[in-house]
């Protein structure tokens, strides 16, 4: 039994690197070409999925979020309406009727 749910842990890993991979954009892949991660991955079932883990997939939503950060003398923009304060304050003054 146990050597069962090692099994299936080990394709649920494998398969999970694999889509991992096949999802991920060519420009984020790091250190060698998309198409060779995949066969490394493919080819080499656990040592590959790690291997991608380590050395090719992306490390994350931060790096390309630094890189299109704006500067910090810059306000940002309001998110959505409730977030200005110009809209409030208009919002405020044609709810007292001195519109």
């Amino acid at each position: 039994m146990a050597g069962v749910l090692i099994g299936l842990a080990l394709l649920a890993f494998w398969l999970y690197s694999v889509f991992d991979v096949i999802t991920t954009p060519e420009d984020d892949v790091r250190n060698v070409p998309k198409t060779l991660w995949l066969l490394i991955v493919a080819l080499i079932p656990l040592l590959g999925g790690i291997f991608w883990l380590m050395y090719g997939r992306p490390n994350g939503p931060g790096e390309a979020w630094q890189a299109q950060r704006q500067p910090a003398s810059r306000q940002p923009a309001p998110k959505g309406p409730d977030d200005d304060p110009d809209f409030l304050r208009d919002l405020d003054r044609r709810m007292r009727g001195e519109d």
